[in-house]
């Protein structure tokens, strides 16, 4: 058998705490796993590296001399592993205006807790690029079709505005009531739109449908005044075209923000992706 890894952090462990029950703890593994592990470590080497009774553990002088070089190797098997590990980066998706501060908050948390980076990739349907590899990471508005591969984590939910022309007759209008969203052409994005004819549960349902294939074609319909518009109110603060209006929309159910990703894709990193995202969820309100 060979000295692995495992065998010198179990011994490590032992010698700096002088006691097996208080290294097991540290290592979260059972005292006879980590005793097996150290005698195993010693018939390797053929020598003895710790003197212990039912009292107390001391180490020998080979084993002294010994714990000196394995913590050498062990210093530089980590920074060997964390040099590596700062160079991945995880790829975000995100198909058009990223929700504000969430986004640069998740971005700043996960990147000093780990030293990986973030990039982000503009796709017109997130949640394919992720299940296609072409993203690791998807942030996804509206709900999600429980058929996916993708684990989806609910963040937090957007207030829905109405958007129209310039030239609308709709443009001067102080509010529009979500009930009368269906006396205007409904412009949907049907790739990743968050809204269109299905989000009528009631009375207002828009029955004329201008549809469009991406978020570029969807706001450039809306200010040709094809027809009106509802999104996010992230696009009210980020002034998005100069032909188009903004109009509080009242009654209109909230937009669902999550993210998906593939479980078995990059899993450390995408659980400290998770906690960061969910973090900067929390402090959004």
């Amino acid at each position: 058998m060979d000295v692995e890894l495992r065998h010198l952090r179990a011994f490590v462990a032992v010698a700096q705490q002088l006691s097996f029950t208080r290294a097991a703890e540290q290592m979260l593994i059972t005292q006879p796993a980590l005793t097996r592990t150290v005698k195993q470590l010693e018939a390797v080497l053929e020598v003895s590296l710790l003197d212990r009774d039912s009292r107390h553990v001391e180490l020998t002088a080979v084993g002294a001399e010994f714990l000196e070089r394995a913590q050498q190797v062990l210093v530089a098997v980590d920074q060997a592993l964390a040099s590596t590990r700062e160079r991945v980066t995880v790829r975000m998706g995100f198909s058009w205006l990223l929700p504000d501060p969430w986004a640069q908050g998740t971005l700043t948390r996960f990147e000093r807790a780990t030293g990986s980076r973030v990039s982000l990739v503009r796709v017109d349907d997130p949640l394919v690029g992720v299940v296609q590899g072409r993203i690791d990471v998807a942030v996804v508005r509206g709900p999600v079709d429980g058929g996916s591969p993708a684990r989806v984590v609910h963040l937090f939910d957007e207030v829905r505005v109405a958007v129209c022309s310039a030239d609308s007759d709709l443009a001067d209008a102080e509010q529009v009531r979500w009930d009368e969203v269906g006396r205007w052409p409904l412009v949907v994005n049907t790739v990743s739109g968050t809204t269109g004819p299905w989000s009528w549960t009631g009375g207002g349902r828009p029955t004329e449908v201008v549809e469009t294939h991406n978020f570029d074609e969807w706001l450039e319909s809306v200010a040709a005044n094809r027809g009106i518009g509802v999104v996010p109110e992230v696009a009210m603060r980020r002034n998005i075209h100069p032909a188009v209006r903004f109009i509080p929309l009242i009654g209109a159910p909230s937009s669902p923000v999550s993210i998906a990703f593939l479980p078995d894709r990059l899993p450390r990193l995408m659980r400290r992706f998770v906690e960061a995202a969910v973090d900067s969820a929390r402090d959004r309100g």
